[in-house]
């Protein structure tokens, strides 16, 4: 058996991925095997330990109650089936390598923007999940107060938005940012806990999944009965003619308001958003402005940013269990 290593991570302004694939229009990891990208999903219950370390204002019972709340999120969903069961405490590092879904607390001052990474080990030849270890950053300041605290990151949080990298989502273009003097973005405001700038500290919304996150995870662990009372949108995003490949597509629904969002994934640039609410959508395509390229697509991917943002003419409907009529949006140079 081989392996392969990928690493995600997750930090205080910017996040980078080592690999991706996508199912649908859904961002998710992804791992060669074959010559082709397969998505990552795991195919039995996620069993994991948690290093026995405590660190100031949090014990390692403390960060055991979170990451099982963040779980418990993730598999609350509806129509999804994933599990998961917590082993025991471990002196085990949360680091790859010996078979075990590890996580825990790891020192590492030298990346003082870092919150947390997940790594993962993968068979190279059927794709198959060997292990995933997370670690969050000791050197960044932690609480698992209820209400937050203030200057302090909520363990909670980014445990939720972790926990989704190891079962297998990337990161979602659902949030809006400014940018810092350090050459960093601050979130402005977001609707996805996949975003992939943390809240600052003190904050506790990532708590709660959003439409996006759900959607999803439902691409990857939906039952038959999800299929069956979604639907799906689909369409293509042009300038001239010509596919804008990596532009990011949204999806309002009238009645409710949630968002789900999606990217076009070919040179010709098509796209689909599944797992959606039957009902009345309004479908916007913008550039990729609010995140680093490289928290989504692979840095050399050819993302086109160079267009303005531009609303479907149309109110766009969504069957349950089907597609709607393709679409097509056509942008206009900046």
């Amino acid at each position: 058996m081989t392996r392969t290593a990928l690493i995600a991570t997750t930090l205080a302004g910017l996040a980078v991925f080592a690999s991706a694939a996508h199912l649908e229009a859904y961002i998710t990891l992804g791992a060669t095997v074959g010559g082709r990208v397969v998505n990552l999903r795991w195919d039995r219950t996620v069993d994991y330990f948690v290093t026995n370390r405590d660190i100031a204002d949090v014990t390692a019972p403390q960060l055991q109650g979170a990451i099982d709340r963040a779980f418990t999120s993730w598999a609350a969903v509806p129509r999804t089936s994933l599990g998961h069961q917590f082993v025991g405490f471990t002196g085990a590092e949360p680091v790859g390598g010996d078979g075990l879904t590890v996580i825990g607390f790891r020192s590492r001052p030298e990346l003082d923007r870092t919150l947390a990474a997940a790594s993962f080990e993968v068979d190279n030849v059927t794709g198959r999940i060997l292990e995933v270890d997370i670690y969050f950053n000791s050197s960044q300041p932690w609480s698992v107060a209820a209400g937050g605290r203030a200057g302090s990151f909520d363990l909670e949080s980014v445990g939720v938005h972790e926990v989704g990298h190891l079962l297998g989502l990337g990161h979602s273009g659902l949030g809006e940012t400014e940018l810092r003097a350090d050459g960093g973005r601050r979130v402005v405001a977001k609707r996805a806990v996949m975003f992939p700038i943390a809240y600052p500290g003190g904050n506790i919304d990532d708590r709660t999944l959003e439409a996006d996150d759900k959607a999803g995870i439902t691409e990857l662990y939906g039952t038959s009965d999800a299929i069956r009372n979604t639907g799906s949108l689909s369409g293509r995003v042009t300038l001239g003619g010509q596919g804008i490949f990596g532009a990011h597509i949204t999806a309002v629904h009238t009645a409710t308001g949630d968002i789900v969002g999606g990217f076009s994934l070919t040179s010709r640039g098509d796209f689909v958003i599944s797992g959606l609410v039957p009902g009345l959508y309004i479908v916007r395509a913008e550039p990729l402005d609010d995140a680093d390229i490289g928290s989504v697509f692979d840095d050399d991917a050819g993302v086109n940013l160079n267009f303005a943002p531009m609303f479907h003419d149309r109110l766009v409907a969504v069957p349950r269990g089907g597609t709607g009529p393709g679409i097509e949006i056509k942008v206009k140079a900046k």
